[in-house]
């Protein structure tokens, strides 16, 4: 029997997060954190809800995650978020010694890899995962600041 739960399945709940973020204003990144094909956190950014500029998908669903295992570090999880972390996020990430990222779409200007930013030496990384839908949202996201 296929699996359905593979990292399509779950980039499509990040992106549904994304879209959440978009329709309250907010810069549309969703992410998730998965472990055992179980969701046990689901965020967007709050940036602007919290006026904190740390706010960011991947810290929100870092903290969520955490609390839900009941210890900081996330091994054996996967974090999803439909836009490559940052340099703060992937500093937190490597912290949390999660096991695998999966991202959608690439930063070049901002991603942690253009800034040059480690992650655990253990953590795997997918990259590419639905980028297409997540690079079609914050180009629609930014279309309508502009207006």
């Amino acid at each position: 029997m296929e699996n359905i739960f593979d990292d399509a399945y779950f980039m499509k709940r990040a992106l549904q997060e994304a879209e959440m973020a978009f329709e309250r204003g907010e810069i549309p990144v969703g992410a998730l954190i998965v472990i055992n094909d179980t969701i046990i956190a689901r965020t967007h950014n709050l940036t602007e809800l919290l006026n904190d500029v740390t706010a960011h998908a991947e810290m929100q669903a870092i903290t969520s995650a955490a609390n839900a295992l009941g210890g900081k570090y996330l091994k054996n999880c996967t974090l999803y978020v439909t836009l490559e972390p940052c340099q703060m996020c992937a500093g937190a990430l490597y912290w949390s010694q999660i096991t695998k990222i999966v991202f959608g779409a690439s930063d070049e200007k901002r991603g942690y890899r253009a800034m040059g930013t480690q992650l655990h030496p253990k953590t795997v990384v997918v990259s590419g995962v639905l980028a297409e839908d997540s690079k079609e949202l914050m180009q629609r996201f930014f279309e309508g600041k502009r207006k």
